[in-house]
């Protein structure tokens, strides 16, 4: 447990490897900037009153689950493998996969599993337990540590692993015959400081900053130019997160025209814009959206 002095401090972990970059990204486009230090694992947050440090993403939850640190980032996957109780504050959707049951297809007896005693392979041993009991199957499970695709036939009959695409259990011949859960990376907070009033209040504050982020690369912000004549016909063609902000301009009868817009949907509105009288569309990158 952290010291007495420490508990004024918002502490924060932070896993490491390819989940530490994407949440510096987040960061950085919040306005927050981060600092390595000389050792790597200590980090200095330009927020007053922080303490963060680095860590494997497994040791991030069990931190946060004895309340040595208040929040951090996690996969889903791994809280629910090491069933802990954490208060999960933002889901960033970030580094999407399934949790899922493949088996090789000479396995399979019509696309079911065998009607036998099973060996299944997975790095996730509790989640591999509950679904055995889920389908009250006579297996065991062998717990790997990496690769766990390349387990059958020979050392498994089964995996239960994580996948993005399925292509690499496809190219294992591997089919998938059950999913277990969708993860993903997620802000989770201890129990003990979303109790604390004051650190439940930093920490949904700086999960607002972070969902701002992510909301802003989904959209754009678009300028545009129409006619009176042409304002309703561009209006309706014009989605927004509430409703556009529409400017009279100097020149009598037209109007300037801003709003928050699908980046997916660009394709398709701005042919739809142009074709309803709209002209001198301009689109920019936003940092941050706050709905």
């Amino acid at each position: 447990m952290p010291d007495l002095h420490d508990q004024n401090k918002m502490r924060v972990a932070l896993p490491k490897g390819r989940m530490f970059d994407e949440i510096v990204s987040l960061l950085q486009g919040a306005g927050i900037s981060i600092r390595n230090s000389e050792r790597g694992y200590r980090p200095t947050l330009s927020l007053p009153n922080y303490d963060a440090k680095i860590l494997k993403p497994r040791n991030v939850i069990s931190m946060l689950a004895a309340g040595a640190r208040d929040f951090g980032f996690a996969g889903a996957d791994w809280i629910y493998e090491m069933g802990v109780e954490l208060v999960e504050v933002l889901n960033t959707e970030l580094n999407p996969v399934r949790l899922v049951v493949a088996a090789p297809h000479e396995v399979l007896i019509d696309g079911a599993l065998p009607k036998r005693h099973l060996v299944i392979a997975s790095e996730y041993p509790r989640m591999a337990e509950d679904w055995i009991k889920k389908d009250n199957l006579d297996a065991e499970v062998l717990t790997t540590y990496g690769a766990t695709e390349v387990f059958p036939p020979e050392d498994a009959d089964l995996i239960i692993d994580n996948t993005a695409t399925g292509s690499t259990l496809r190219a294992n011949g591997l089919v998938i015959i059950d999913e277990i859960m969708k993860s993903s990376t997620r802000m989770y907070a201890s129990k003990d400081a979303m109790a604390h009033p004051e650190k439940k209040q930093q920490i949904e504050d700086f999960a607002m900053l972070i969902d701002a982020v992510l909301k802003a690369r989904t959209r754009v912000m678009m300028d545009l130019n129409v006619s009176s004549d042409n304002l309703d016909a561009v209006l309706n063609c014009l989605p927004s997160m509430r409703q556009p902000t529409v400017s009279p301009l100097s020149d009598s009868g037209w109007f300037a025209v801003r709003s928050a817009v699908p980046r997916k949907k660009l394709a398709v509105i701005i042919p739809k814009l142009k074709n309803s009288g709209a002209c001198d569309i301009v689109t920019t990158s936003a940092e941050q959206l706050i709905s």
